[in-house]
């Protein structure tokens, strides 16, 4: 290395082939003025793994068997291959600290974006993955076909905590399945977390009697680990089957670790992805959605917003539908992102919510089938006639959409489903 001072070319292999046991990353990239594409892709690969910005006087030659190597190059797309032995089995945080660090603020990349991970096998198993996953919350839940279906008090924030419980009551009393907090409401002056808990237990435990379905609720535990820990036993100790975390302000650390306390106390993690947008909205820099999807199954929640393509929330048809097979399906092959084996990872369900109604159900059903959760909010306490026909005139959407047939003949005989399509027919929220 003599005389030279910049050490990256050396992280650029156009001949590579990955091993079977490598981490392959897809990235998105653009050069800052003046620099190569082979210079971009060449500090990419040394900052996320094993390099620095000089030549240096001794190195282990260990170094060169656990570089990173930028190997495939088609214009403003590269893939990089990173050894297995550079990561610490089970630990999420590490890897971002890699493959998602230092590098996205290199003054030589004006943008990137980290599309995808192809994990291999040996890196897979480290991790549990969901505890319960569609299959465990069907069965929880006894909801052998049709979607899952739940639903915020609107507004999302506001009510006190026997104002909450009420509508919760309200909502479970039209036929859905679970009720949601939002992802700013964890326990306020005006409607702590434990009144709550309290209040809508004994709303729930009527509704289970008078309705002989099985009701729970979404209630957001968000907050500091061991304070998440505690929230997560009185759901426990109070019969609930769920937790709601807002995993992206929590970080994969604690995401982690409550994978384990949850799954201990037998309760199926929601997954809230709020703060994911200032990751993955600009399409040339940060994270895909379809990454961070991929990471969540990883590290073990039973299901996870996915958007609604047709909704108020930014999200494409195709996105989704993408979003969608990498949480529910065995196995992904190349196309548009990397291949994935999941070996024995269970599959989480897609949650589709943001300004959904009755008369959006076809559609939301055609882009995501029937595993899936539906979280219709405003677009069952905006009906006519009050919140349980709002909730029922959903479920009508959905017995329509299973049995083939369309709301506006369904509506004839489903009066709460007529009402709903008479105040939003087939509008989309902007």
């Amino acid at each position: 290395m003599t005389g030279k001072i910049d050490w990256y070319n050396e992280f650029v292999d156009v001949d590579y082939k990955p091993a079977k046991n490598d981490l392959v990353c897809l990235y998105y990239f653009e050069p800052a003025k003046g620099i190569t594409a082979r210079e971009a892709i060449g500090r990419i690969a040394s900052e996320s793994s094993a390099g620095t910005w000089t030549t240096l006087h001794d190195v282990p030659a260990r170094v060169e068997k656990i570089k990173a190597r930028a190997f495939a190059l088609n214009g403003k797309y590269v893939k990089i291959a990173y050894p297995v032995d550079l990561w610490e089995p089970g630990n999420a945080p590490q890897l971002l600290s890699g493959i998602a660090g230092n590098i996205f603020g290199m003054k030589a990349i004006r943008n990137l974006r980290l599309l995808d991970v192809s994990l291999p096998m040996r890196y897979i198993r480290s991790f549990k993955g969901p505890k319960y996953g569609i299959g465990g919350i069907r069965s929880s839940l006894k909801i052998r076909e049709r979607p899952i279906t739940g639903a915020v008090p609107k507004p999302k924030i506001g009510f006190s905590a026997a104002e909450h419980a009420d509508v919760a009551y309200e909502t479970w009393m039209g036929g859905f399945d679970l009720v949601k907090d939002d992802e700013n409401l964890t326990s306020t002056s005006f409607n702590r977390f434990e009144d709550r808990l309290s209040r809508m237990t004994k709303l729930r435990d009527k509704a289970e009697k008078e309705t002989g379905e099985q009701k729970d609720a979404l209630l957001n535990i968000t907050g500091e680990t061991r304070e998440m820990i505690r929230k997560a036993k009185l759901l426990h100790d109070a019969g609930w089957r769920f937790a709601m975390i807002d995993v992206v302000t929590c970080g994969t650390a604690s995401v982690q670790t409550m994978r384990d306390e949850c799954g201990d106390l037998g309760l199926a993690i929601h997954a809230h992805r709020a703060m994911h947008a200032a990751f993955d909205r600009n399409p040339k820099h940060g994270l895909s959605m379809y990454f961070l999807a991929k990471l969540m199954r990883l590290i073990g929640v039973d299901e996870i917003h996915s958007g609604t393509a047709i909704g108020k929330l930014v999200g494409s048809k195709k996105e989704v539908t993408q979003i969608a097979k990498v949480l529910r399906n065995p196995r992904i092959p190349a196309g548009d992102f990397l291949s994935q084996e999941w070996g024995t990872i269970k599959p989480a369900f897609p949650v589709s919510s943001g300004g959904l109604h009755p008369g959006l159900i076809p559609s939301v059903m055609s882009i995501l089938g029937n595993d899936c959760t539906l979280l219709v909010s405003g677009g069952i306490h905006g009906h006519p006639k009050g919140t349980r026909a709002g909730a029922k005139a959903v479920m009508q959407a959905i017995e329509a959409t299973m049995d083939g047939i369309g709301l506006d003949e369904f509506a004839g005989k489903n009066k709460e489903l007529d009402q709903a399509l008479g105040k939003w027919e087939y509008y989309r929220p902007k």
